[in-house]
Order: C-alpha cells, then sequence, then structure tokens
C-alpha cells in the first residue's frame, strides 16, 4: 500500500468516525407533515399547524367496548380520573357529571360576559317575564332539578341558555351516567394530552399509560372482556412511527440480504463482498449525518431510502470488481471505467438533486441523502476499494458466464422493431382520452390502514363530531383582533337561511373579545332598576321576591369584573374548543370558523365578500388540501424536468455529439414510457411515482452510457456486459424490496424504480449502438 493509499484510508476512517457520533447526536422523527408543502399559504399554514402541534393533533379519542354497558361505563369513570390525576393530560371528558359541574359553575359565574342574549332588552319588565314563565314550564320538567338550583340566581335565564347555545348537535348518548356511542355498545371518553402532536414520545407514553389505566380499571370492574379502541391524529403519528421504523428494518434486511447472496454467488469470496458493502454502508453513513446537520432531524422514511443506496452504490463496486481481469489490478480496470462511471454519478447527482427543490422537506431530505450518499460511495470506490482489493483477485464466475450472456444480447437487437411497437403502445394507453393519469387526492398517501380510519370516522360520529369540510379562516395580528373579527364573521353567518348553511362554529362562542364582555356590561342595568324590572316580572307569578336576592348580587358583581381572559378557562371543556379554534403561529393570530352542511358556497362566499379577502378566507379544506397537492405536483414536475435537462446538458458536455447524446437518451425515454404504463395498470400515478421516474434516469442513464462507450476487446466487452447485469440485479433487489413497505412514500418510489431500472438496462442493450471508442 503507497503513502497516497494510505492517506486516503485514514481520511476515509476519520471522516466516518466524525459522521457515526454526528448521527448519534441526531433526532430521528415520524413526523409526515414533512411530506406536506414547505410554503403553503397563510391559511393552509394554520391547517398543517394544526396538523402537527395544534389541539387537534392533541385529541385521544377512547373507545371501551365488549362487556356489559354498566361494566364499561365503570371502566370509563375509574379510567377518566386516572388520566384526570396525570399531569401529561390536559383535559379529560366522558361526559361525567363532576366535568359537567366544574363547566356549569364556571358558566354561572361568567355567564353575563359570556351570554350574546346580554343586552338592555333583555332585563325590561317584559323580558324578564317572558324568562320567567318559560321556568315555570321546566319547574314541571325532568330539568325541574336543575332549573330550581339556578333559578334564584338565574331568572333571565342566562345559564340555560348558555347551555343551550353550546350544547353540541348531535352529541353522544349518555348511559349509567358516561357517554356511550349511538348503539350502546362502546362508552367514550376524550383526552387531550399536554405534549404537542409531533413529539411522538411523549404521545407514546400517553397511550402506554392509557392502556395500563384500562388494564388496571377492567380488572377492578371483573370485565375480561372488555376491548380498549384508541384513535386520534398522536395514535396515528406512534403507529405511523412502528410501522415506518418496522419498514426500515424489514426493507433493509431483504435487500442487504439478498444482495449480498447474489454477491457472494458471484464473487465466490466473503472478502470481497465486504468490500462491496462499504461503499454503501459508508454512504448511508455519510448520507444520515449530512441530513442531520442540515435538517436537525432525519425521517424515518429517509432511512428507509437507504435501500436505493444498497441498489445503486453498491453498482461501482460491481463495476470495479468485475471489470478486473485475471493477471491485471483493481487499479488498472478502474483507470478504464472511471471516465464513464463518473459522468453516471454526475447525472444521477443531477437527477437526485431536483428533490432538494421540490417544496416538501421529506423529498429534500431524501434527495440530500441520495447526493451524499452516492458521492461518498463513489468516492470510497474510486480512493480506497482498488488498495484493500485482494492481490490477484478476479471475478471468475464473470468469465463462465459472460460469452453466453453477450450472444444473447447480440441476439437481443433483432427486437428493435417490437420494442419500438411496445413504446407507441404505451403511448397510445397513457394518452387514451378519459385516462385518469395523477391521483390528485392528498389523502391517498396516508399511511394509516384503512380499518383504523374507519374507525376513527366511527368514533368521531359516535361523539357527535361534525366531518367538518369548510370552514372560514380570520387572520388577525392578536387574539383580540382576531375574537373581534370573528364576532363580525359570525353575525353575517348567523344571518344566512338555513337554505346556505345549517350552522357553525366560533371561538368568540366560548370567549368574548374584550370589547364585546365590556359592551355586555354595559348593557347591566344597575340595582334599583333591575330591582324595579323584576319585581313588575314577577306580578301574578307563584315566586317569592326575597329568593332573587343572589341575582340582584351577580349582576352588580359582573358590572365591575374584568373580562374573561383565555386563562380563566383552564380546566373547563370551553378551553378545548377556544384552543382548537384560536391559534397563535409566527407572531399571527388565526381563528376558525368551522361550517355545518353549507348547501350553497357561492351564497355564502357573497355574503362574505364585504370582509379583507386577506383576513378573511372562505376555505374547502379537501379542495383545498387536493389543490396544494395538485400545485406542489406540478412543482415536483417542473424540477423533475430540470433534473432530465440538466442530465441531459451534462451529456452532451461530456459525450460532445449530439447523436451519441441521443444513444443514451433514448433507451431511456422508452424505458419511461413503459413503466408509466405498466404502474397505470394498476391504478393512478402519485408524486412519489414521479420521484421514482426520476431516480430511473439516474440509475439508466449509467448503463446506457456503459453500452454507448463500446469496447475495444471483446473480454472487455463481455466483462462490462457482465458487470451491468449484476448490478441491474442488485438494483431491482434494492428497489425492490422498497416496494414490499407499507408506507406509501417507500412503496411507490420502489416500485416505479424496480420496473424502471429492469427496462433501462432491457432498452439500452436492445438500443444502444456499440461502436468502440
Amino acid at each position: 500500500m503507497n503513502r497516497h493509499a494510505g492517506l486516503a484510508i485514514g481520511i476515509w476512517l476519520g471522516l466516518l468516525l466524525i459522521a457515526a457520533w454526528s448521527i448519534t447526536q441526531t433526532r430521528f422523527t415520524a413526523d409526515l407533515a414533512a411530506f406536506l408543502p414547505r410554503s403553503p399559504s397563510p391559511a393552509q399554514q394554520v391547517l398543517i399547524d394544526q396538523l402537527r402541534d395544534g389541539v387537534v393533533s392533541r385529541l385521544i379519542l377512547v373507545g371501551i367496548e365488549g362487556g356489559e354497558p354498566q361494566q364499561l361505563a365503570q371502566i370509563s369513570t375509574r379510567l377518566a380520573q386516572q388520566l384526570a390525576a396525570d399531569d401529561a393530560i390536559a383535559y379529560v371528558n366522558n361526559g361525567a357529571e363532576d366535568q359537567l359541574h366544574a363547566d356549569g359553575e364556571f358558566l354561572i359565574e361568567h355567564r353575563y360576559l359570556l351570554s350574546d342574549a346580554v343586552s338592555p332588552q333583555r332585563f325590561t319588565v317584559e323580558s324578564l317575564r317572558k324568562v320567567l314563565e318559560g321556568q315555570l314550564d321546566l319547574l314541571a320538567s325532568p330539568m325541574s332539578m336543575v332549573v330550581s338550583r339556578v333559578l334564584p340566581r338565574d331568572p333571565s335565564g342566562e345559564l340555560l341558555h348558555l347551555f343551550d347555545r353550546l350544547q353540541e348537535p348531535g352529541g353522544p348518548d349518555k348511559r349509567h351516567g358516561v357517554w356511550f356511542g349511538s348503539q350502546g355498545t362502546r362508552a367514550l371518553l376524550l383526552a387531550q394530552t399536554e405534549a404537542p402532536g409531533f413529539d411522538i414520545d411523549a404521545q407514546q407514553a400517553v397511550l402506554e399509560r392509557i392502556r395500563a389505566g384500562f388494564d388496571a380499571a377492567a380488572a377492578e370492574a371483573q370485565a375480561g372482556d372488555a376491548e380498549l379502541k384508541i384513535t386520534g391524529p398522536g395514535v396515528f403519528a406512534v403507529a405511523s412511527r412502528e410501522s415506518i421504523k418496522a419498514d426500515v428494518i424489514r426493507v433493509s434486511s431483504i435487500a442487504l440480504s439478498l444482495v449480498a447472496l447474489l454477491l457472494l454467488l458471484v464473487y465466490r469470496s466473503p472478502r470481497v463482498l465486504l468490500l462491496t458493502l462499504l461503499p454503501v454502508a459508508s454512504g448511508a453513513i455519510a448520507g444520515v449525518a449530512a441530513v442531520g446537520l442540515v435538517f436537525g432531524s432525519v425521517h424515518g422514511i429517509t432511512l428507509g431510502f437507504g435501500a436505493t443506496l444498497i441498489g445503486e452504490a453498491v453498482d461501482y463496486a460491481i463495476y470495479l470488481f468485475a471489470s478486473t481481469v485475471a493477471g491485471s489490478t483493481p487499479g488498472k480496470a478502474l483507470q478504464r471505467i472511471w471516465p464513464i462511471l463518473r459522468l453516471g454519478v454526475l447525472t444521477s447527482v443531477a437527477g437526485f438533486g431536483a428533490m432538494l427543490f421540490s417544496g416538501f422537506p421529506g423529498l429534500a431530505q431524501l434527495g440530500l441523502f441520495s447526493l451524499t450518499g452516492l458521492i461518498v460511495a463513489v468516492a470510497v470506490t474510486r480512493w480506497v476499494l482498488p488498495s484493500l482489493a485482494p492481490a490477484g483477485f478476479s471475478v471468475s464466475t464473470v468469465d463462465r458466464f459472460a460469452p453466453r450472456l453477450t450472444a444473447v444480447l447480440d441476439v437481443a437487437r433483432m427486437l428493435r422493431l417490437p420494442l419500438y411497437a411496445l413504446v407507441v403502445a404505451a403511448l397510445v394507453w397513457l394518452i387514451l382520452p378519459g385516462k385518469t393519469v395523477w391521483d390528485d387526492e392528498l389523502a391517498s398517501l396516508s399511511p394509516v390502514p384503512e380499518s383504523e380510519q374507519k374507525l376513527d370516522e366511527s368514533m368521531r360520529r359516535d361523539l357527535g363530531a361534525p366531518d367538518v369540510r369548510q370552514l372560514v379562516v380570520v387572520r388577525a395580528p392578536d387574539r383580540q383582533a382576531a375574537l373581534e373579527q370573528a364576532e363580525a364573521v359570525s353575525a353575517v353567518l348567523a344571518s344566512q337561511p338555513r337554505r346556505v348553511l345549517a350552522g357553525f362554529d366560533s371561538p368568540s362562542l366560548y370567549l368574548p373579545s374584550e370589547r364585546m364582555q365590556r359592551a355586555r356590561q354595559s348593557a347591566l342595568p344597575g340595582e334599583a332598576t333591575l330591582r324595579a324590572n323584576l319585581r313588575q316580572a314577577l306580578q301574578g307569578l307563584p315566586f317569592r321576591g326575597n329568593i332573587f336576592e343572589p341575582f340582584f348580587a351577580d349582576v352588580e358583581r359582573a358590572r365591575k369584573a374584568q373580562p374573561v381572559q383565555r386563562a380563566d378557562l383552564d380546566g373547563t371543556g370551553l378551553a378545548l374548543r377556544v384552543d382548537s379554534l384560536l391559534v397563535e403561529r409566527r407572531g399571527e393570530w388565526a381563528a376558525m370558523l368551522p361550517l355545518r352542511d353549507v348547501a350553497d358556497e357561492e351564497a355564502l362566499a357573497q355574503a362574505l365578500a364585504g370582509f379583507d379577502q386577506t383576513s378573511v378566507v372562505l376555505l374547502d379544506l379537501k379542495r383545498e388540501s387536493d389543490a396544494v397537492y395538485r400545485g406542489y405536483r406540478a412543482r415536483v414536475l417542473t424540477f423533475a424536468l430540470l433534473g432530465g435537462s440538466a442530465m441531459v446538458v451534462l451529456l452532451f458536455i461530456a459525450l460532445r455529439s449530439p447523436s451519441r447524446t441521443w444513444e443514451v437518451v433514448v433507451p431511456l425515454l422508452a424505458a419511461l414510457v413503459v413503466t408509466c404504463a405498466i404502474l397505470l395498470l394498476g391504478g393512478t400515478l402519485n408524486i412519489f411515482h414521479l420521484v421514482g421516474m426520476l431516480l430511473v434516469v439516474g440509475v439508466g442513464s449509467n448503463y446506457t452510457l456503459f453500452f454507448e462507450s463500446g469496447e475495444s476487446s471483446d473480454e472487455g466487452r463481455q466483462r462490462t456486459i457482465a458487470a451491468l447485469l449484476i448490478c441491474n440485479l442488485s438494483t431491482v433487489i434494492g428497489f425492490g424490496a422498497l416496494s414490499l413497505a407499507d408506507t406509501p412514500v417507500l412503496q411507490a418510489i420502489g416500485r416505479t424504480v424496480a420496473i424502471g431500472a429492469f427496462l433501462s438496462l432491457l432498452f439500452a442493450a436492445i438500443l444502444t449502438e456499440r461502436e468502440p471508442d
């Protein structure tokens, strides 16, 4: 080993140790928002933030089923008590009276500031008399106990008005004092975690405590058949991380094992096998370290993408060892193949580089990982492997099958016309009228199994949560401005007839702005006026006037009270509602007003036209999310075309001939067309198939370059063809294993590249002229 080789090995080992240490300091995530747009509109950003760490992302829906209703209620009650004492749980509710009592005490204490019915007319003689007559009717109803308890403090009926207004339409049934599903077979519980949704470790810890609490409660209730059902964004995030982790381990193990077995059969040398895997391992370590340094964390899907390095980075060492003839050295073989290898790496880098500008942080991670990994892998192949290879090593198996393989490929040139016919047929299939090529629904990329999605829908339906698709987003510089604007929008929405929309929700219903609360305070009459009006209203009614002394004291206290603030809502169900509808991000506040059953969106848009359209936006969530997806698919397609164009430019600069460049490009184009047609036989394409096609170009360009370059000797040509076949098999194995993943991102990319890489080699063998150069 000469001095330069020793220096190269020393530098390699040193950088490898630094990268490995960097990985130990790196945070690994499974936040699927990484595959949402990086720069959405402000209104869309509100929704993405809610998915990542808003209150919606902190909700956990718990279902208890499989036992007698009374047992289920007992388990629900016991579990709710345990969770209420847990510091990691911000809020828990199962419909029990103790929670309603806490909310009731808060509402009656602040009813005059919270009730939208408070106005000067509310306390006139006529209004008070009308309310009192209604209270008499309620005293003869099943609500008599509640009414008799609050009547002395609330003859104007503010508390009952608030209860009526805050009641969720279609809320859950109650049995044995707790929430139940409509069929009466599932007890329901709702919990909100303190930790944000993207903190998957914290979410997983909470889920483990919920399961432990359920086990203890079920044992206490002697309900051995009871089952726990949990759903919600945090549950999905934890399950997705576990699924991605399992995918990474399973896919990488399968790919590595199969590629290692293939190479062992070819090399018949464990030492050379290990040397072949060195560039792959070095590239993977460097890629993970680079992503961690640039992005601050590494997504689990990026690790799964390591299988692509197994499939492509291993090619460089295969080219080296398979091209080394008996009696020669790897160094001499490298001198012969290095110009082509270098150009192939540059074209791959151009292709992978397009992902850096895709607009999706997750895809940008994949791009950086691949770029770094390939560059490091080829560098290790170029400057490290020749010094470590055993003296006199040659792949003897290549000598046995290469001549026959070459003869087969020579005959394959006769398939040119059938191949052209296949490409034309594929093009016709792709452009058939009425054919849907792209799947433009963002939901199609969800890694959540369909069974879990149905469970989530079922439990949300049982809890009475509306299927909110449309909402109004109000943006403002501060919380009070957002609440005031939400109140103005609410007034417009409330004036719409039912033929336009059935109803809406708003944070200002639970936390009015300070200005609104001050206005309601000013509407409260003085004690003398209030006493006189109530005295007249009570004439002829069977009430004793002196029982209403608490009423006068409460009104007087409300006239002097400070406005209710967000912190005052802690511990009540109102806090959950406000926090889910009023959020602050990056110094800006957004109030969200979900709409129910919009029947005439055009009329609604006209009603809201008077507001500033930059601060009040009417959104259709499904339409908006699909539009975002389509827009970013177009963006990825644009950068993919730019990456492909960069490849062509590189080829032209290197080959210095339009005809030779065309020879390299044609097989790739044909492979892409047929690959698209094959994928469409199984459904539509999505953005990750598009990324996979970009990788096909990067991988396939290596094949066409080697075929196009030609070899001056028969032995050299035979070894080149044998090396290409071995490389292609390893690539197909690596990406084919990736297609077995459950994660849609990995599955789509793996399937696309496995098919495309195989076709690239086949078409290059058939279409490329082989003139020695």
